[in-house]
């Protein structure tokens, strides 16, 4: 079976969650499936059994796909480090810091990379469906490029555009790219699907039609705008979390930071009917709130002096009710912060930090990668994985200590008797819910959609074509 690629007109169109669906469904169907997507640029990443990092919407797709999470599924992986470098992670593990020009300059040796992962996969896995990123006619970059034409022309893969319909002027993104397509990758192009649509599905009886005889390019479905919950790629996909607020009982702020990363641990706050979650991008009186988390971050240092110049800093300090903090936004709750060898900042650096905790954060090498069952608190098994530079002596993996608590371990309020008691000790009304149910509600459901307004039949004639 040929691979498939999913590839879109722009950035946020909506191609993470088109191949999650895809998993899903062509799983369900008795096909063993691995997501891909050679390069990724996101703060939000994840553990995988190996010990190495990958991106979290590839984790989302495995999971969709059922099948365990691998270093192959995202063999590059970029994560912003400030002024114009990035953190190169390779095979799931920390490559080096370097800038954009210096990232470009191995760009052959990284194709490599992105050839030995694929090959590898297709020697397990009966389909690969591949992720794009951005577009795939940014026409300035193309031989840079790791994960549009360079997969599609390197593995032949069968291809699929998304359009996203609500930013507007979706006729002219599709004529446009397919114009400027590589010409193998257009000639593998099984057709467009286009994505969020508002209101009445009829109203586009016209423009199907208009992409089927003008453009000459089959319409393969289209879909409505419907959010997905879970596992936000990037930060810029923050704004498409919707809250249902049946019944809020507590009011959470979240301190969205400039390097806040790995917000998947907000995924299980935001479904959540009893909680009001706010995110915080500025300076503002926090007492309305009953309490306030800290996040991870992939920048701490930084963010923690943005905490200060904001006045958030000092908002927190008066805040008399529950903080909690996670990862980095738990390595901010300490009396100070040292990073002798320049690797969470530019240069070697030590900040205060905000004191509730009496330890020292030191930030050394390697990275800690590890995934597991963690003894946390008074429970002891609670699911979760750890990646972060910072080293605790006093208190390595967690603390609580009057109304401030925190830890390393990122999904500790996936746990719902955790999350149960925790809640009910600020509001004692707090019920609780079960978030894996949801969560593979909100994975079923979203496939469910894709699969009944797509013409799945279509896709899968073109992967088994000689």
């Amino acid at each position: 079976m040929k691979p498939l690629a999913v590839f879109g007109t722009s950035s946020d169109a909506g191609k993470t969650t088109l191949v999650m669906a895809l998993c899903r469904i062509f799983a369900d169907q008795g096909l063993k499936v691995a997501p891909f997507k050679a390069q990724n640029v996101s703060n939000n990443s994840a553990v995988t059994k190996e010990g190495r990092e990958i991106s979290r919407a590839q984790c989302l797709q495995a999971e969709a796909a059922r099948v365990e999470p691998s270093y192959l599924f995202n063999p590059v992986l970029l994560k912003s480090h400030g002024n114009g470098s990035v953190q190169v992670v390779v095979n799931g593990l920390v490559y080096q810091n370097q800038s954009i020009a210096a990232y470009y300059a191995e760009i052959d040796r990284l194709k490599d990379q992105v050839k030995q992962a694929f090959s590898l996969l297709q020697q397990d896995y009966d389909l690969i469906v591949a992720e794009g990123a951005g577009s795939p006619v940014e026409l300035n970059l193309l031989n840079k490029d790791l994960s549009n034409t360079f997969v599609a022309n390197s593995f032949n893969s069968k291809n699929i555009l998304v359009a996203d319909i609500e930013r507007g002027g979706v006729f002219a993104s599709i004529y446009g790219t397919l114009e400027l397509m590589d010409p193998v990758m257009r000639s593998n192009l099984i057709g467009v699907v286009i994505n969020k649509f508002r209101g009445d599905r009829r109203f586009f009886d016209e423009g199907e039609k208009i992409i089927t005889e003008r453009f000459g390019v089959p319409v393969l479905g289209v879909l409505p705008f419907k959010p997905l919950n879970i596992d936000m790629e990037d930060s810029q996909s923050l704004r498409n979390y919707r809250q249902r607020l049946d019944d809020a009982k507590i009011r959470v702020a979240v301190i969205a930071y400039p390097g806040l990363s790995n917000y998947n641990d907000l995924d299980v706050l935001m479904g959540d009917p009893e909680l009001y979650v706010e995110l915080i991008h500025a300076h503002r009186p926090l007492e309305s709130f009953d309490m306030v988390l800290l996040p991870g971050s992939k920048t701490v240092i930084r963010d923690l002096q943005w905490l200060k110049k904001q006045g958030l800093f000092e908002e927190i300090l008066r805040f008399n009710k529950p903080v909690f903090g996670i990862c980095g936004g738990y390595q901010m709750l300490c009396r100070s912060l040292h990073d002798p060898d320049a690797i969470e900042h530019e240069t070697a650096i030590v900040e205060t930090g905000l004191s509730f905790i009496d330890d020292t954060v030191i930030y050394q090498s390697p990275k800690i990668l590890t995934r597991g069952q963690y003894p946390l608190f008074s429970y002891a098994e609670i699911s979760g994985y750890e990646i972060h530079c910072g080293r605790m002596d006093k208190y390595p993996l967690y603390y609580q200590g009057g109304l401030c608590s925190g830890t390393h371990v990122h999904g500790i309020f996936d746990h719902d008797e955790f999350r149960t008691d925790y809640f009910k000790a600020i509001n004692p009304q707090y019920r609780g819910y079960t978030y894996a149910h949801y969560r593979e509600a909100e994975i079923q459901g979203f496939a469910d959609m894709v699969a009944e307004r797509l013409d799945i039949a279509a896709i899968l004639q073109a992967l088994q074509a000689d």
